[in-house]
């Protein structure tokens, strides 16, 4: 992409960001349930928080059991983890695993649970059309050392580094161990999915192997957080015991704080895409991330 058509793409882009040294609140410009051409597990009134508050709570999402054994086998994962793979992200500062991406490639246990119909239909439904994974991950937040992760949005990145067109994904965060209010759940900020934030700043070459510990670019300001949250409905924790499940659009902002309890936690992440929103060139005019990633 030339400099030329990158300027061209970002003038008739609703979702433009990194172009300037000052944030915007812009409005979301499209829906957050899709169609109903999908019938799916979902009821009228789940559908209609998730509308709302951009995000959906299910409280069990996968058995008990079959959570115990998705740590189990995540554990092993991280044991036999080759630290000089990209795909596997170590804690900043320390030897620990904190992220193992692509798990619906490289694990066949992984791989059947992100093709599960309880998963893939809840996304068929909001998204209003067959899906496809862009990004799975298993992550890992051990007691007393697992770090933060800062406030951010998805899609930004998705759409500045990834080449996402639209707000047409979501992601689902499956609890493998419980997730408590000290063990640094996932933090969200009910209703910031109908503002997006254009975050200040210009992207680094090559940003994904610093981001993925520790992002700096693409993320909000505090004066933009502020903005948000207060025009938002607060801060929900998502809490939940093994098996429970919280759903999130892409443009929902989040984060969580560091794990300074005894007790680690250790989630799967899903993110669906439609098959009507594949990606295209990025918008923030780089190459495109690897495919551990994003998945083209």
């Amino acid at each position: 992409m030339t400099t030329s058509s990158t300027k061209t793409t970002f003038s008739a882009d609703p979702y433009a960001s990194r172009l300037a040294e000052k944030w915007e609140a812009v409005e979301r410009v499209d829906p957050v349930i899709w169609n109903d051409r999908y019938a799916g597990p979902l009821d009228r009134k789940q559908l209609d928080r998730f509308q709302q508050d951009g995000l959906l709570s299910i409280e069990q999402l996968v058995g008990t059991d079959e959570a115990h054994e998705l740590l189990a086998t995540a554990k092993r994962l991280a044991a036999e983890a080759n630290p000089n793979d990209e795909s596997i992200v170590m804690e900043p500062g320390g030897g620990a695993v904190r992220s193992i991406f692509r798990v619906h490639r490289t694990n066949e246990r992984f791989r059947a649970l992100c093709g599960d119909s309880r998963l893939v239909e809840v996304a068929r439904q909001i998204l209003g059309s067959d899906v496809y994974i862009h990004q799975s991950r298993i992550n890992f937040k051990p007691g007393f050392t697992g770090k933060e992760f800062f406030w951010h949005s998805d899609f930004e990145t998705w759409h500045m580094e990834d080449g996402m067109p639209r707000m047409r994904a979501l992601s689902m965060s499956l609890s493998l161990t419980a997730n408590h209010l000290f063990n640094g759940p996932l933090m969200l900020v009910p209703g910031s999915h109908r503002t997006y934030l254009r975050c200040a700043g210009e992207t680094p070459d090559h940003h994904y192997r610093s981001s993925l510990k520790k992002q700096e670019y693409g993320v909000p300001s505090r004066d933009a957080l502020r903005l948000l949250i207060e025009r938002s409905d607060g801060i929900q924790a998502a809490t939940g015991s093994p098996g429970s499940a919280i759903l999130f659009d892409c443009n929902t902002m989040h984060g969580s704080v560091a794990n300074l309890s005894p007790d680690d936690r250790t989630n799967l992440f899903v993110v669906f895409n439609s098959i009507e929103n594949k990606l295209v060139e990025p918008f923030g005019g780089k190459p495109p991330r690897p495919a551990f990633l994003a998945e083209r």
